[in-house]
């Protein structure tokens, strides 16, 4: 990574901008391998530098990846003047940093949902031509049964002659309300509830497992969140 100004390290962790960046350089509060710098002028390379803030240090990376177990009634936006979107879920700093949300789940949906500030990653992730699995559970009205497995399977035409790829429907239970599994390998709106609803099974919940190598860490109760770990991110890209 190319060295950069002091000040921009600082500001590009979403706590400072850059005012504000360059007065805790003035007043002798940030470290660099140890030593207080000249002025917030100074280059270094975000990969090795060790830098410290009134004795924190910071982690400086090119790009941050946040899991979220999406609550339902949030919406997937980065602003949205008809509710609470995901990000307001996130500490000031990530949203100074520009995160946004790698795909979208339904309002009403919840589970895994990717956040960063990687453009170039979510491009690839959201890529028709990727046909990055996506997993979900679904709890629909109505018994499912082998025809429906059947359809998913040979791939649908829905209202408007929108057509969907091959899914894989794994049937969990069936019965008044049925369970099952459901499998995408491609992102259209609303896809799992109109394919459901197209064979008169309406969904009552929806929840996103997995999206690609990434599952929901079960640990995580709706709401919160945590960065992706090292290895999460190289299965991730």
């Amino acid at each position: 990574m190319a060295a950069e100004r002091l000040d921009k390290l600082l500001a590009s962790t979403g706590r400072w901008s850059r005012s504000e960046a360059k007065r805790l350089v003035r007043e002798g509060r940030v470290r660099v391998d140890g030593r207080v710098p000249a002025s917030a002028e100074e280059k270094y390379d975000a990969e090795t530098a060790a830098l410290t803030v009134d004795g924190e240090a910071l982690r400086l990376a090119a790009h941050t990846y946040v899991m979220l177990h999406k609550p339902a009634g949030t919406l997937s936006a980065t602003e949205d003047g008809r509710g609470r979107t995901v990000l307001e879920l996130l500490p000031e700093e990530y949203r100074r940093r520009g995160f946004f949300p790698v795909g979208r789940l339904d309002k009403d949906a919840e589970g895994l949902l990717l956040l960063t500030d990687d453009g170039a990653l979510a491009h690839a992730l959201l890529s028709p031509k990727r046909h990055v699995d996506k997993l979900y559970y679904v709890r629909v009205q109505g018994a499912l049964d082998e025809a429906d497995r059947a359809a998913f399977a040979a791939g649908m035409t829905l209202g408007g002659g929108l057509h969907c790829l091959p899914a894989e429907l794994r049937i969990l239970s069936a019965g008044a309300e049925s369970e099952a599994l459901v499998t995408l390998r491609e992102g259209k709106f609303h896809q799992v509830k109109r394919m459901l609803a197209a064979r008169g099974k309406p969904v009552l919940y929806l929840k996103r497992l997995a999206m690609g190598a990434l599952t929901l860490d079960e640990r995580l109760a709706p709401g919160e969140w945590r960065e992706l770990t090292k290895e999460e991110e190289k299965k991730l890209k």
